[in-house]
């Protein structure tokens, strides 16, 4: 099953977990220092929350996959359409272990296609949580 991610920059995130748990009727799946994540079943959708400042609310987009064999399947479909990719595998990002392809649209939102590869790693890197954010130095506009 794929499901729509969409991620989110929010200035506080106990306040947005407990509205999003009333809109969704879910309980956050992850919830880790300035981050949390919800797997909404009805819609089909991961909502991914990172607290910080940002003024821009979007932080990215994104298609969850089941496997790394899909990711690749995407990454090629999306070169050969002609969008400049960047791959990543095996990263650790938003607390879990992923594959993953991004791609940026003409106005410049992000997107990434992706699957978890271990939703529980050992923890590796304080950096985990705010991993997208470095995706957005890395991507040219």
């Amino acid at each position: 099953m794929s499901r729509v991610q969409l991620a989110v920059n929010v200035p506080d995130l106990a306040a947005a977990i407990a509205f999003y748990e009333r809109l969704f009727g879910v309980a956050p799946h992850k919830v880790r220092g300035r981050y949390a994540n919800f797997e909404v079943a009805n819609p089909p959708l991961k909502l991914v929350l990172f607290e910080n400042d940002s003024v821009d609310r979007l932080n990215h987009l994104g298609v969850e996959v089941e496997t790394t064999a899909e990711v690749g399947a995407e990454t090629r479909r999306l070169a050969a359409a002609g969008l400049d990719t960047m791959v990543e595998e095996g990263t650790l990002c938003c607390h879990a272990e992923q594959d993953k392809v991004w791609v940026r649209d003409p106005g410049g939102v992000r997107w990434e296609v992706y699957t978890i590869t271990d939703d529980e790693p050992e923890v590796r890197s304080a950096a985990a949580a705010g991993c997208c954010e470095g995706v957005r130095a890395r991507m040219s506009v």
